[in-house]
């Protein structure tokens, strides 16, 4: 507190503190943080030198396993396809029999399709790979029945269901009145059926078909589950063969990963494709 000669008592006033910006002042900018970035993979490059690791990188990793890797992929392919066309052939003679004007085999085509339609591909893996021996015996003759055998005779069941329901719904979405014409040009049911019918549904029926073959290219990962060598099963197996790293667990899945998806994503495209060419709706 001080004194005027007026007599009065000013009392100090504290004023905002003010920074006065410097030449020197640093400003960071984006090459700053890619510099900062760089830097650190730098220090962690070094330090992972400095501890004198003869070990391989995960892109050499990767690269030194690919042609493995590769080949249990195919192997993978190989099962989807044998699968497909177990599932298809069989599914074709199911969807019909839906159709059928016989009551008893009607309903137990429809309740065979709805029981593998809707069972969890997993467990009727299992179930086909402990039920089914490991070889059966045809007129004395021994015939082994190894496990990929049998997984790709589990994966072709759910495939039957599905397919023989996209044939039930093809056929049924023929209009009746093609029927009613043929049936008036004498055609006996089977030959509506066969000569008539079913040439219209293979451009009804392609695309679902489609989509089913991708989901079992991407379900055959689950015969690593009951031990045979496809391509899941092949990773783990290279993961453990270089000690178990934890920096290739993402680099070594995330390869199989980017195999499925480069395989899975042109059917995709291709099926679309033939939606719009057909114009099915």
């Amino acid at each position: 507190m001080s004194d005027r000669s007026d007599g009065r008592d000013v009392l100090p006033v504290l004023h905002p503190f003010r920074v006065v910006p410097t030449r020197f002042a640093p400003r960071l900018r984006g090459r700053h943080g890619l510099l900062l970035g760089l830097g650190a993979v730098l220090a962690a490059g070094s330090a992972w030198a400095q501890a004198g690791a003869p070990q391989l990188s995960p892109l050499a990793v990767i690269v030194k396993w690919a042609p493995l890797l590769l080949t249990g992929f195919a192997f993978n392919i190989a099962i989807s396809l044998l699968a497909m066309l177990i599932g298809t052939v069989a599914g074709v003679g199911l969807g019909l029999a839906i159709l059928s004007e016989q009551p008893v085999l009607r309903r137990a085509a429809w309740a065979v399709t709805q029981f593998f339609r809707n069972a969890p591909w997993l467990v009727l893996l299992f179930f086909v790979m402990f039920l089914v021996p490991f070889q059966v015996t045809v007129l004395g003759l021994r015939i082994p029945l190894p496990d990929w055998v049998k997984a790709t005779f589990g994966f072709s069941l759910p495939v039957m269901a599905n397919v023989a329901e996209v044939v039930r719904g093809a056929v049924r979405s023929v209009p009746a009145t093609q029927w009613e014409a043929a049936e008036s040009l004498a055609f006996t049911r089977r030959q509506i059926l066969w000569r008539i019918i079913l040439p219209q549904c293979v451009k009804r029926m392609l695309p679902p078909w489609m989509n089913i073959y991708a989901l079992v290219a991407m379900a055959t990962v689950q015969a690593s589950i009951v031990g045979v060598s496809e391509m899941l099963t092949l990773t783990a197996q290279v993961h453990a063969a270089e000690g178990g790293r934890p920096e290739l667990f993402a680099p070594l899945y995330g390869f199989a990963l980017l195999c499925f998806f480069l395989y899975c994503y042109p059917i995709d495209r291709w099926t679309a494709r033939m939606e719009r060419r057909f114009q099915i709706r």
